[in-house]
């Protein structure tokens, strides 16, 4: 598949019809009025047909070329290197902790960017006011080493 705009409107209609299934398994009504499934099964619904209706439209007149949108050269090289530091986070969090991953992370997102000394102290601070953001203030459980961070 060649055409991108039809290829996006594939990926959301998979996505409005997963929604719209699961909308299926609430109540649509309640004792007090509409139910919680009322609202994403009307949403996911109107978002099928808006899928169909925009992959028609791609179809026919609006073809957008799958080699004219993806990135070439530098721009490749720079998601692929977001995508390689997620994957290391992702690795790396449950034994190093969240504060360990987040500047393993960002250094190798920072490393092209900024000279190493910058790139850390950027990394540490940012971890660090994240990490107390949301583990002290917010209370929401992130994964901790032995240290505690």
């Amino acid at each position: 598949m060649k055409n991108a705009g039809a290829l996006v409107g594939f990926l959301i209609l998979i996505f409005a019809g997963t929604l719209f299934f699961q909308a299926l398994s609430y109540d649509y009504y309640s004792d007090y009025g509409p139910g919680p499934g009322l609202f994403p099964l009307w949403l996911s619904g109107l978002l099928i047909v808006l899928s169909i209706a925009y992959i028609i439209d791609c179809y026919k007149k609006n073809i957008i070329q799958l080699k004219d949108v993806l990135p070439k050269g530098e721009g490749l090289r720079k998601i692929i290197l977001i995508m390689v530091s997620l994957v290391v986070f992702y690795i790396l969090a449950p034994y190093t902790g969240y504060s360990v991953a987040g500047i393993i992370m960002l250094m190798i997102l920072f490393i092209k960017e900024y000279k190493w000394y910058w790139g850390l102290g950027i990394s540490v601070v940012v971890t660090f006011v994240l990490f107390y953001t949301f583990y002290s203030v917010l209370n929401v459980p992130l994964p901790v080493n032995s240290f505690g961070l």
